[in-house]
């Protein structure tokens, strides 16, 4: 990660922002994730379990990551959804400042093979016209796409948990170190983690030099009712928003961990 680009103008406009103090808040839990395209279910499992959720779009841009694509449930399975980027030339570009190839037209096909594959879903007619509104006319850049959908993808679930943009913020530093300041920046009394992060984590002395406590979410992506036969996991969360609409709150509650790791 590198954290060392200036401020994004557009960040302060793009998400309904939180109040940042550098004061401590007792209780404050604040989890920090890349902005990623049609987020699976755990990703909303741990901003349902936070305080405050920090968008990571001032590190460096992955080609080919969840960043810019996930999967969806089809009848012959999994089926890759992926965004196309401008990106010659633009190797080390941080992801609040990638755009869009909307010359390649994507967004239809990503709304047909929706309908096509969920159009029997109970809650197709719930759910679908809300990412049309968001897909039809994508903006030009990555992160306020991916952001504009997982609005809408909260709003079914009544995800109210305020969120942050860290390219708003003034925390700098690289890996866990940029971690770690942002949330002294927002005043965090503890930082929630997922598991795939621990081991970089725990080879740096940043949170415990900084006297944040680190602790690490599990989540178990719980079997729901889908289409197109036997229930296969970890798939973008659209497939259990079309599936389960609102009640799909349930299934993520279910899935939280709450016993966590030390």
């Amino acid at each position: 990660m590198n954290g060392q680009a200036g401020p994004n103008p557009d960040a302060t406009r793009s998400v309904p922002q939180a109040r940042v103090s550098s004061a401590p808040r007792h209780g404050l839990r604040v989890a920090i994730m890349q902005p990623t395209y049609l987020p699976w279910v755990g990703y909303f499992g741990l901003m349902a379990s936070v305080d405050l959720f920090v968008l990571l779009d001032s590190v460096q841009f992955a080609k080919r990551s969840w960043q810019q694509r996930n999967q969806i449930k089809t009848p012959s399975g999994p089926q890759w959804l992926s965004v196309p980027v401008s990106s010659k030339g633009r190797r080390d570009q941080l992801i609040y400042e990638v755009q869009v190839d909307l010359a390649r037209d994507f967004h239809q096909s990503h709304l047909k093979a929706l309908e096509l594959n969920y159009r029997r879903a109970p809650c197709f007619a719930q759910v679908f016209p809300l990412l049309q509104q968001s897909l039809s006319e994508p903006p030009s850049l990555l992160a306020g796409l991916n952001i504009r959908l997982m609005e809408r993808m909260r709003e079914v679930l009544d995800i109210r948990t305020p969120m942050l943009r860290s390219s708003a913020m003034a925390a700098r530093g690289e890996n866990a170190g940029l971690l770690a300041n942002i949330c002294v920046e927002v005043g965090a009394a503890e930082y929630v983690s997922p598991p795939g992060s621990k081991v970089y984590l725990e080879e740096s002395d940043a949170f415990s030099r900084l006297g944040v406590p680190v602790r690490y979410f599990q989540f178990q992506c719980l079997p729901y009712r889908q289409q197109h036969g036997e229930f296969i996991p970890y798939m973008s969360a659209v497939d259990l928003l079309l599936n389960c609409g609102a009640g799909g709150r349930e299934v993520i509650e279910g899935g939280i961990v709450t016993d966590y790791d030390q």
